[in-house]
């Protein structure tokens, strides 16, 4: 039975100072660091046979670390912009509290929580458009490797892998966008393949 590993990255130096980060190409703050050394701790002795991340540093590092703290820093990690952040548009670098008082707390919330409502901007998207990027790189690429019977540890974003979790959950457009997924705690879904061809979800914790 296949085991698939979702882990957020570790907090980035934008998440400690309440920042919009999107695609803006952050690293980990110290506590990130910590973060994901501590998920390393949590990961150590289980198999893990394929890593997948973003092309964002602070997902590519915090895999990398956890990976050493984990005793797996042999393993490659196949990198895709498919699992990037959503595109946060023209709010990235502006600070969370001065745009709400700019533009008023239900605005800002509404960009930050519908389902399908991006926020200002050319590359902007909502969660429904990010999606629709992760969601074919999942099918295509992560899914042939558990139905393969591989361990997959995917190292990524709060809305990449809520995109994910959509399916895994068996959300609905309204209660995906209650889920809030803490940084550097691994979440392990054991799987069972049905027939070679499709995949149900036996059990999920936090690790």
């Amino acid at each position: 039975m296949p085991t698939l590993i979702l882990l957020r990255h570790g907090q980035s130096q934008w998440n400690l100072e309440n920042r919009f980060t999107g695609w803006v190409d952050i690293d980990l703050s110290d506590a990130g660091r910590e973060e994901a050394r501590q998920a390393g701790e949590k990961l150590r002795g289980m198999k893990i046979d394929r890593v997948y991340t973003s092309r964002l540093m602070r997902a590519i590092s915090t895999a990398q670390i956890a990976l050493e703290a984990a005793g797996m820093q042999q393993l490659s990690m196949i990198e895709d912009q498919a699992l990037n952040e959503r595109h946060y548009g023209d709010l990235q670098g502006l600070n969370k509290a001065e745009t709400a008082a700019k533009y008023g707390d239900e605005q800002v919330h509404i960009w930050r929580r519908s389902f399908n409502v991006p926020p200002p901007g050319a590359e902007a998207e909502s969660l429904e458009l990010c999606m629709k990027r992760v969601m074919p790189y999942y099918e295509s690429h992560i899914l042939p490797d558990l139905l393969n019977g591989l361990n997959v540890l995917v190292v990524a974003h709060g809305n990449s892998l809520r995109s994910l979790m959509y399916t895994l959950d068996n959300h609905t457009n309204e209660s995906i966008l209650e889920l809030n997924i803490p940084t550097g705690v691994p979440i392990a879904y054991q799987m069972e393949i049905e027939e070679g061809k499709k995949l149900t979800v036996i059990s999920k914790r936090d690790m």
